[in-house]
């Protein structure tokens, strides 16, 4: 009996041992609906939402920080951060730098040009096309189209804007991302059908955490799993988008 007592003692130290007071979240906030900048100048969005009801479920305070999105899997391995939230692919080159939670939402990633002046693939060859430095878009127009020149930019927002501005020709984003554009602009058209090649889209999102901190992935994963029980994750994605 004393030793069971005991046992169960030593695995209830470890579990507190492992569990984290604050977890310090990463993202780059220019990527509505999933982390953006409102008029209060907070971090708000999908994936904010998110990670609060995680912490929430794992009773811990989160807090966010708004960083470059080529700079996130850097930060994490120096663990100036605990884990990054900020829309991004799960791939097998990333899983090489960091690990990932379970996906916490499908995506597939669609061009979109100004009406009328690309309509496919094809059209696009020899065109200068948006992307965010260090995105899977960006990888996935270097290696799969080399016809096209990737231009990188450190937000899809400033791409967006040198787009309106006939500086590119065509930007290159997840579905999600480039539906909110079509609110804002309605001069806009899709460039053939979403991309799902499951070397680059079609994995999911995943929170990354530095490789070293296992327990703080499989927490985020049991806290991921209750929220989907218990009604919680609908309510959010509901929130951002559900058909209005």
């Amino acid at each position: 009996m004393k030793k069971v007592l005991l046992a169960s003692l030593i695995g209830l130290a470890s579990t507190h041992a492992f569990a984290q007071d604050t977890i310090k979240f990463a993202t780059e906030a220019t990527y509505a609906p999933f982390e953006y900048m409102d008029d209060n100048n907070q971090i708000q969005g999908f994936d904010i939402d998110l990670a609060k009801a995680l912490c929430e479920e794992m009773k811990a305070t989160c807090t966010f920080q708004n960083q470059a999105f080529d700079s996130l899997i850097p930060a994490l391995k120096f663990k100036r951060y605990d884990a990054a939230i900020s829309a991004m692919d799960i791939t097998e080159e990333r899983l090489q730098q960091v690990n990932f939670t379970n996906a916490y939402y499908d995506n597939a990633a669609a061009f979109v040009s100004a009406k009328g002046k690309i309509s496919t693939y094809k059209d696009l060859e020899g065109k200068r096309v948006g992307v965010q430095n260090g995105s899977t878009h960006q990888s996935y127009l270097t290696e799969q189209m080399p016809g096209v020149e990737a231009v990188p930019y450190a937000s899809y927002q400033d791409a967006f804007i040198d787009m309106q501005n006939g500086r590119i020709d065509s930007v290159f984003g997840d579905t999600a991302v480039v539906a909110e554009w079509f609110k804002k602009d309605d001069n806009l058209a899709y460039v053939g059908k979403p991309v799902t090649n499951p070397n680059y889209f079609g994995n999911g999102f995943g929170i990354a955490v530095n490789k070293e901190n296992k327990e703080l992935v499989e927490q985020l994963n049991a806290a991921l799993e209750k929220i989907k029980q218990n009604g919680e994750y609908k309510a959010i994605f509901d929130k951002y988008f559900a058909s209005k």
